[in-house]
């Protein structure tokens, strides 16, 4: 699979600037697009909320498990989420699984840490099922989550840190002092306020926080798509009733008026709630998620295509009568918009050999998954059998000429088929974990973050019980 990526322009917020220092690479940031109309705000003086060693902006699990590395080492942690909740992907888009902790062949457990402690605390209140397949290659290897109880557990992770969290939040920008991010200009219910720190990790899945730093940011022409998922109640009943019915089939049956067009769905089930399943099979195709306009287009979209498959199921599998709906996600399920430009650009030839990184922080076995962007269609690249694992290297989490800001997640230095395996949660876990660690380090050492010491790095993420080989 080629590692080129094509690339597309677009335009960014520009970073304040302090003292009228911009952050290299911020002065083309700055420009509008041509001929468009501005409204000029007055000059303000924005009001300090809070000061801290490390703030994280985005509340997904990645960002979270960040914001708990750093707080657990000592530092002092706030963290920033747009919704009223922690989770991200998993809990405000719905997407319930996490991957296996364990290599392909079921020897040896290659995920740990905070993924690991989560998935025992759901397991001590019944949230999580597990689904182990029997050999290797035989059926599926996961866990389930109830994730309405995820929430409860990242809200008890953040607390018992001591971590301030700013919830209902918006970051709206950075301040950048002689190339360093000094503070996070924000947005809530009390207004425009700032949070200043000393290290800063872009867990916004989006890289909106490099980006309008003015660091550099890349798309792919063709980005894969998001998807719009919702939790059906009753599917066990009309199971037992429709001998061979099968939602993710069912859907796309052009018999049936409602049927969505082309795509791809599949379900999982939600622990502790019996009869409900989450489907996933509303994907909107064409649209970049990191733009607000296209944003609410998919949204509007998805939300079409649940009600169509709600409908559908009413009339055909209900006799006209009932709910199958029990819950919207409060957000699309965003695959792919932008990523940093780091240090390395992980491959997925590197994937696909198993190239053992010297400073590796995470590993995983989640195959390639790649989603046509224009039509239903997946490209699938699967680990040989002598490979077990692959890694991922802290490198493709450092932004080139960042001195103090390290990104997570989905916004990670990819190509194409390296990114359609590493996406995934228990993967994009890893990545925060190691963030924090590393922003914490960088704080404690008073170094860079791209002029870290990796072998430190690495062996404070095992003490933290993050498998490191």
């Amino acid at each position: 699979m080629s590692s080129e990526i094509a690339r597309r322009e677009f335009f960014v917020s520009a970073p304040l600037a302090v003292a009228g220092v911009v952050s290299a690479g911020a002065a083309a940031a700055q420009e509008n697009p041509p001929n468009a109309k501005v409204v000029r705000e007055p000059p303000r003086d924005t009001p300090v909320v809070h000061e801290c060693d490390v703030c994280v902006i985005g509340g997904s699990c990645t960002g979270v498990f960040a914001a708990v590395a750093a707080a657990r080492l000592g530092a002092k942690v706030a963290i920033v989420e747009l919704n009223g909740f922690f989770g991200g992907v998993a809990t405000a888009s719905l997407v319930n699984i996490w991957h296996s902790l364990w290599d392909l062949r079921r020897e040896n457990k290659i995920v740990g840490g905070l993924t690991e402690e989560v998935i025992d605390r759901l397991r001590r209140v019944d949230a999580v099922s597990e689904h182990f397949r029997s050999a290797p290659g035989k059926g599926s290897n996961h866990y389930e989550l109830n994730t309405e109880v995820l929430k409860f557990e990242l809200d008890r992770l953040v607390v018992e840190a001591g971590i301030r969290p700013l919830l209902h939040t918006m970051f709206v920008c950075p301040v950048v002092e002689d190339g360093r991010m000094t503070a996070a200009i924000i947005e809530d219910k009390s207004g425009r306020r700032a949070i200043r720190a000393r290290q800063f990790v872009d867990a916004t899945g989006d890289a909106d926080v490099i980006a309008r730093m003015g660091l550099g940011v890349y798309q792919r022409e063709n980005l894969q798509p998001p998807t719009y998922t919702c939790i059906l109640r009753g599917m066990d009943k009309i199971a037992r009733e429709n001998p061979g019915f099968n939602i993710n089939r069912v859907i796309f049956d052009t018999q049936y008026e409602q049927a969505i067009r082309e795509g791809h769905s599949w379900t999982a089930s939600v622990p502790g709630a019996e009869g409900h399943l989450m489907l996933a099979g509303a994907r909107v195709f064409g649209v970049d998620c990191s733009d607000a306009d296209q944003l609410t287009q998919a949204s509007l979209d998805g939300r079409r295509m649940v009600e169509a498959i709600c409908e559908l199921v009413r009339e055909h599998f209900l006799e006209g009568k009932g709910v199958p709906l029990a819950w919207l996600p409060a957000k699309i399920g965003v695959r792919e918009t932008r990523h940093a430009h780091c240090l390395h650009t992980l491959t997925s030839e590197e994937l696909l050999t198993g190239h053992r990184f010297e400073d590796a922080i995470g590993n995983g076995t989640y195959p390639i998954d790649v989603h046509r962007a224009d039509r239903a269609g997946i490209t699938w690249g699967h680990l040989p059998k002598d490979v077990p694992f692959y890694q991922i290297p802290f490198s493709s989490l450092v932004p080139r000429g960042a001195k103090n800001v390290l990104v997570a997640g989905r916004n990670i230095d990819a190509d194409e088929g390296a990114f359609g395996a590493v996406r995934v949660m228990v993967n994009c876990n890893q990545m925060g974990q190691a963030a924090g660690v590393a922003a914490w380090q960088a704080l404690d050492s008073d170094t860079p973050v791209d002029s870290l010491d990796t072998r430190k790095l690495r062996a404070t993420l095992r003490d933290q019980g993050a498998v490191i080989v």
